[in-house]
């Protein structure tokens, strides 16, 4: 079942739940952090954007999980295989991080003595410009990077979860968005080319469960002279109402049922660097996956853990477009995850 969310709503009811589960295309549904009714300790929120093209890619993320708030730089390099990720972690930040209660408009700004990030709208575009001191090797980070044409479709979910009526996902995916400008790691500068370069932006708010697995993958790129890209996963919650898997073509985005990650075992043990695949129930997804690097993070103080494999590697296989147009995608720049949080 796809159950499509199409009037604009206040996103929580008067008890702090979800007044209807569901996906869109836009971000219909009024978020406000004084509208959640569960413990303050269990809300999450964070920006997180990757931009990248063939040659290599930056991830950045503001997250305010309430009792510690997370500004993470992370620089890859898919031709050395090579990544480095550094994070700075700010306890009891309960909101004081300031995201906004939108994707659409808000910015978001922190400096202190080490690391300066900033998410900005400007004009018709957003631009994000951080920095880092002792990045790598004692060199610091820089970046400037503008984020233009954006797609009229993104993916948006509204999810509960079973366990707490209180508890929600609310996420806004945007792919294929151009990427200009550059990163500055110690006397090396990387450019970023809107012909070449797209970025995506995960954008979430919501009160989580205690324990959970999720599953996502992502890409953004041409097919042609069209954009095309794509989001899928599972795990985030109860699902039964609307998955978040969808194709976008040319701006336009076209919805898939469910799609199923198959990443190969070694043992007992998770094999993420082998080739893995990927299928849905509806044979409109269908796809061979060869990684090329696994940013892995693995965190684990008190009740707090974390166990994060997000692999890169390169896409090919078929997509079906909702007017059953058949897409063939081959060795699509992209990556798909599996994270274990205890939070």
């Amino acid at each position: 079942m796809q159950t499509k969310l199409t009037a604009k709503k206040k996103l929580l009811n008067p008890s702090g739940e979800l007044n209807e589960p569901g996906y869109a295309t836009e971000l219909l549904l009024d978020y406000h952090r004084q509208d959640i009714k569960a413990k303050g300790y269990r809300i999450k929120e964070w920006d997180y954007y990757l931009i990248a093209n063939d040659d290599y890619a930056v991830a950045l993320t503001i997250a305010d999980n309430s009792y510690m708030g997370l500004l993470s730089i992370s620089f890859i390099d898919f031709k050395q295989a090579w990544f480095k990720t550094e994070s700075i972690i700010k306890p009891f930040t309960f909101g004081k991080l300031g995201l906004p209660s939108s994707s659409k408009e808000g910015d978001i700004a922190y400096t202190d003595n080490r690391i300066s990030m900033a998410f900005l709208h400007e004009d018709n575009h957003r631009r994000l410009r951080c920095s880092m001191k002792n990045f790598h090797n004692g060199d610091p980070f820089a970046c400037d990077i503008i984020l233009s044409n954006e797609p009229r479709d993104s993916m948006v979910i509204a999810t509960p979860f079973p366990q707490d009526r209180k508890a929600f996902y609310y996420n806004q995916k945007i792919n294929c968005m151009r990427a200009q400008g550059e990163v500055v790691l110690g006397e090396e500068t990387f450019h970023f080319d809107a012909d070449d370069s797209f970025a995506v932006l995960d954008w979430g708010r919501g009160v989580w469960t205690y324990k959970n697995t999720w599953y996502w993958g992502s890409t953004s790129g041409m097919i042609g002279d069209k954009t095309f890209g794509f989001n899928i996963g599972y795990g985030f919650g109860n699902t039964s109402a609307a998955s978040e898997n969808m194709l976008f073509y040319d701006g336009v985005a076209h919805k898939l049922d469910k799609v199923e990650f198959h990443i190969p075992m070694n043992g007992n043990n998770y094999d993420y660097l082998q080739p893995w695949s990927f299928t849905s129930n509806d044979n409109r997804f269908e796809m061979n996956f060869k990684p090329i690097l696994d940013r892995a993070d693995h965190t684990s103080v008190g009740l707090i853990a974390s166990d994060q494999h997000q692999v890169f590697g390169k896409f090919t296989g078929k997509a079906v477009l909702d007017n059953g147009k058949v897409l063939d995608v081959k060795d699509f720049l992209g990556f798909a995850e599996r994270v274990y949080n205890r939070w």
